[in-house]
């Protein structure tokens, strides 16, 4: 029954709410735009100087900056400064149209907003601000070990002003089964400002493998700093409508990568099996995941 589904994905604990508990109904997407004000993304300029990455499908063996798509973004925490987006989420398929995905261990964190298709130091963004709703992980992720290879995350988002859901707005991408160890993978993520001032999307394609030891897939391209984890991993990617088939998202053991001079040029996603769909079937259905 899963296997047909086609649905559309922070070094950080899991938050507060993070098992599926909603917050108290006060906090917006309205709320969360008027927080991206003048004031903020006062702070939030920088030197953009840039490659545009254009639709070159060949294996590139490093991540370029480009202007990215619609249904990929940046998440960020209310009080803090605009340019400190933690990590990258993507907007999936849903019966409702209002879910992103992300890794297990970004933490959403209270007050939290996705932006979609984030441009650096523009005061309105192209796709709006989106007030994250609830998260969804797996109770028995770790950093480490079995529990590393479940370092996956839904969240819904709040309507717009307008009432419109997400989905409508940006598209989304289908969440799909791993189909194997070796896949031509699109990857788009956003690297923190800390580690690359241009603060711009980044994108790689590449060729996956498995990761020995663990039920994850393993990729090499340089670039992928702090702040990429929850980047989708796409496949059949059309350049014409920005979407593809999501196969994973940047996570997995120790975060997504190894540690040391490697850190920034491998990078981990977990394989989407059962688990995973599952988890999408307690976002879907509001339910707190809970497993045996």
């Amino acid at each position: 029954m899963l296997a047909g589904l086609y649905v559309v994905t922070l070094a950080a604990a899991v938050p507060r709410g993070a098992g599926g508990h909603g917050r108290d109904g006060s906090w917006s997407s309205a709320e969360a735009r008027r927080f991206w004000g003048p004031s903020r993304m006062a702070a939030s300029t920088g030197d953009a100087d840039a490659d545009a990455a254009g639709g070159d499908p060949r294996i590139t063996g490093s991540a370029r900056h480009f202007e990215g798509v619609p249904t990929v973004g940046v998440l960020f925490y209310v009080g803090e400064d605009m340019r400190d987006h933690h990590c990258t989420a993507s907007v999936v398929h849903s019966p409702k149209g209002n879910l992103i995905i992300s890794a297990g261990h970004c933490g959403f964190g209270d007050d939290a907003a996705f932006v979609p298709d984030y441009r650096q130091g523009e005061r309105k963004q192209p796709y709006g601000v989106w007030a994250v709703d609830r998260t969804f992980v797996d109770p028995r992720r770790e950093d480490y070990g079995d529990g590393s290879d479940l370092d996956f995350a839904f969240a819904t988002v709040r309507p717009d002003g307008r009432g419109r859901q997400i989905e409508r707005v940006t598209g989304a991408n289908r969440l799909v089964r791993t189909p194997g160890d070796t896949n031509r993978v699109t990857v788009i993520g956003y690297p923190s400002a800390d580690s690359d001032p241009a603060d711009q999307a980044i994108r790689c394609t590449a060729l996956t493998s498995r990761l020995e030891g663990h039920r994850q897939l393993t990729m090499r391209c340089d670039g992928f700093f702090s702040g990429t984890s929850g980047s989708p991993w796409l496949i059949h990617f059309d350049e014409k409508t920005k979407t593809g088939d999501l196969i994973g998202v940047l996570g997995g053991l120790n975060g997504g990568g190894p540690d040391g001079e490697e850190s920034d040029k491998i990078s981990y996603s977990p394989l989407n099996g059962d688990e995973i769909f599952a988890l999408y079937l307690d976002a879907i259905n509001g339910r707190e995941p809970k497993r045996a």
